[in-house]
């Protein structure tokens, strides 16, 4: 029997559906239309003569036995890609002249100011842009290639197609306005702070839909900017948490107390740096990752709890 040779790209296709568990989350992943991947699904199927997936009577798509067999030669070759790109762009490489950053929102601001100065002064030729991002959303802009380096919490999950090297955390703490009921109260008792609306930061990419982290309360409001939750604790609405280093002179001067939740006293929110596998970082991204890391602290352990939505 002759066999058709699958182009990478198709390759990437049935791993990306394999990785993601449905031909939409692959077609998220890749921003494609879900017809491409079924496309690319059916052209590598024909190419090799045999069916890959099993997609009749249920919602997912699920491996056959030959899909399985030819599963780790097709991460070894898509590997292998990666890996000779990656030494192609390394070979030309130079200084940058152009860098993309994104950055979890809760990064330190100032720790961030004063990293990108010395940045500006050591790179001045490098033409920098900076997004800040929620969640997801810093997975998102490196997956689909709008940024060069991202700094992302603990979230998303792990995806193939980035490096990941932790960096440190912040401490998230909850707080509350000194009027608020429950920094009235002198014990917070187990359930109770369930029974207030609680201020939670929410994701605008499509990557973390329908989870959620280190939500205690029945009743939330989703809010996609730190800086808006923050003039709202500060007002008595609602209660969350906060990276410590934010409120810290708010509990010093008794705009804000912290909150002693059974459920929710505290956690780490560790930070990782994250790049494409098949764009290592030059000699601008390398330096600008360690000055990142060299302004956190290391995590102590307790990282953030996942809620199912």
């Amino acid at each position: 029997m002759q066999l058709g040779q699958p182009s990478i790209d198709q390759l990437r296709i049935f791993l990306a559906v394999v990785d993601e568990g449905s031909f939409n989350g692959a077609a998220k992943r890749l921003g494609r239309a879900i017809s491409a991947i079924s496309y690319g699904i059916a052209q590598l199927e024909a190419l090799l003569a045999m069916r890959l997936f099993e997609r009749e009577g249920s919602r997912r798509p699920e491996l056959t036995a030959a899909g399985r067999a030819l599963l780790p030669a097709a991460r070894a070759v898509a590997g292998d890609m990666d890996a000779l790109l990656a030494k192609a762009r390394d070979h030309h490489q130079g200084l940058e002249s152009e860098l993309t950053l994104v950055i979890d929102v809760m990064y330190p601001a100032a720790a961030l100011a004063a990293l990108l100065k010395e940045f500006i002064a050591a790179f001045p030729t490098v033409e920098l842009r900076v997004h800040v991002e929620a969640l997801g959303g810093v997975a998102a802009m490196l997956l689909d290639g709008r940024a060069d380096l991202g700094v992302g919490g603990p979230v998303v999950s792990d995806y193939p197609e980035l490096n990941r090297s932790v960096i440190g955390a912040v401490e998230l703490v909850p707080v509350a306005a000194p009027d608020h009921p429950l920094a009235l109260m002198e014990t917070i008792q187990p359930g109770v702070a369930r029974q207030h609306l609680q201020l939670v930061l929410s994701d605008r990419s499509p990557l973390t839909e329908g989870r959620e982290f280190s939500v205690t309360a029945a009743r939330t409001w989703r809010l996609a900017d730190l800086g808006a939750k923050h003039a709202l604790l500060l007002e008595g609405i609602g209660w969350g948490n906060m990276p410590l280093d934010l409120v810290a002179d708010d509990l010093a001067a008794g705009r804000l107390v912290r909150l002693r939740v059974p459920e929710n006293p505290g956690v780490d929110y560790p930070f990782a740096a994250l790049w494409r596998r098949d764009c290592p970082p030059g000699p601008a991204r390398r330096w600008l990752r360690q000055a990142l890391q060299d302004r956190l602290c290391p995590p102590k352990g307790a990282g953030l709890m996942e809620k199912p939505a």
